[in-house]
């Protein structure tokens, strides 16, 4: 089988879906690797370096999806709804297309997709299991998010991270206030303690906290018995106003008393839930800095503008929306490790491997058979009956 990889066409996008690193486990599986050439420029990989590892460098995007059965992108349509419209024109029924493709935000292209016959993975809805951490996607990706969004933080500050102490006195080290202990939290709560700060993190789930404790942060809790969230059997119970009450007023302190604020809070599918209220930052000290990694989706704070810088009375607010691409050789090689684990899955003996009782293709699996059969997309567009499946169909034979 011809796998292909070819140059990003997202405005900003510098990661490429492989890497020359990853081919060695393709090759030797006995699939072809067909590269656009130039396609891992951007993230600094040669055309000699990918024909080193056995790709074969083709002139042309038409060319490789002419002939490639997986198309490997790190964002197919949907990720990118603008410009991978231009990509619908070049595939072809039965095609395999891998990569991020964002159904549960974005759902109406993934009919465009089912409509081209095409087999659609969406590496985002890879199930978090075990035997697929090798795959997953936004893992390996909020790794890179959680790390730079310390960078970019520290950049904007005008203070030091560590404490020191000097012939000219001693600095006081930044206080960071991490909400969220997800994977980019829990980096960026690592990350924040390696330079030198003093890191606060919050999160709803209590069980997080040996978590954020063992990367160096400090937990902020709730009080839930106080806050009425916690029944007579010790099990928490729906948050009622009482606790969002509680957790308002312990946020809007830990806030006012941060220099560093990073919020990585995001529900896939959903707009983002605002945890920092515009009077949250007004009662931030000038010089302090929000770094908002759920801006794409609204934002947690109340104020941050995706992808622009905003200043509030001498509080800064960043938005960035696509951090993993600001640091795409790193990013491109994470990201590869997932797709080339994923295609070892996914081909077996040089076939397709459509195993719909495996969870992994089951729950990856956009589009087949010019139908949208992932479950959660088609509640999303509304399509009442479970799409029946090429698969299921031979089994019910």
């Amino acid at each position: 089988m011809i796998v292909g990889v070819v140059k990003e066409t997202y405005a900003g996008e510098r990661r490429v879906a492989l890497t020359p690193a990853a081919l060695p486990p393709l090759v030797k599986a006995q699939l072809e690797i067909l590269i656009e050439q130039g396609a891992g420029v951007e993230a600094g990989f040669s055309d000699d370096e990918y024909q080193a590892k056995g790709a074969r460098i083709v002139d042309s995007r038409a060319q490789v999806f002419s002939v490639a059965d997986i198309m490997c992108q790190v964002r197919a349509l949907g990720a990118n709804p603008k410009s991978g419209r231009a990509d619908l024109e070049l595939m072809r029924s039965g095609q395999v297309i891998v990569g991020h493709a964002e159904p549960l935000t974005h759902a109406e292209p993934a009919q465009a997709l089912a409509d081209e016959g095409v087999l659609t993975f969406a590496m985002e809805l890879m199930p978090r299991i075990s035997r697929a951490q090798s795959m997953d996607v936004l893992s390996s990706q909020a790794t890179i998010t959680g790390y730079k969004a310390v960078v970019l933080g520290a950049d904007h500050l005008p203070k030091i991270f560590p404490m020191m102490m000097t012939a000219a006195g001693t600095i006081a080290p930044v206080k960071a206030f991490i909400i969220g202990a997800g994977v980019a939290g829990l980096q960026a709560i690592a990350t924040s303690k390696k330079l030198g700060a003093v890191v606060t993190a919050y999160d709803i789930r209590p069980a997080v906290k040996q978590e954020v404790e063992s990367v160096g942060g400090k937990f902020l809790e709730i009080e839930l018995e106080a806050a009425g969230a916690q029944d007579k059997g010790g099990y928490a119970k729906a948050m009622d106003d009482v606790f969002i009450s509680k957790q308002q007023e312990m946020m809007s302190q830990a806030v006012a008393d941060s220099d560093l604020v990073i919020s990585t809070a995001a529900v896939p599918g959903k707009k983002s839930p605002v945890l920092v209220t515009a009077e949250m930052v007004h009662r931030m000290a000038r010089g302090s800095v929000i770094v908002d990694l759920a801006a794409e989706r609204g934002g947690n704070c109340e104020l941050t503008k995706a992808d622009e810088t905003v200043d509030v009375n001498g509080v800064t607010i960043l938005g960035p929306t696509n951090l993993p691409a600001t640091v795409p050789y790193d990013a491109s090689l994470m990201y590869a490790r997932n797709i080339a684990s994923f295609l070892l899955h996914l081909v077996k003996d040089g076939e397709l491997n459509l195993d719909m009782e495996d969870e992994i293709i089951e729950q990856t699996l956009l589009t087949q058979d010019g139908q949208i059969v992932q479950r959660r997309v088609r509640e999303i567009l509304g399509l009442d009956t479970p799409a029946v499946t090429g698969a299921e169909q031979g089994s019910a034979n």
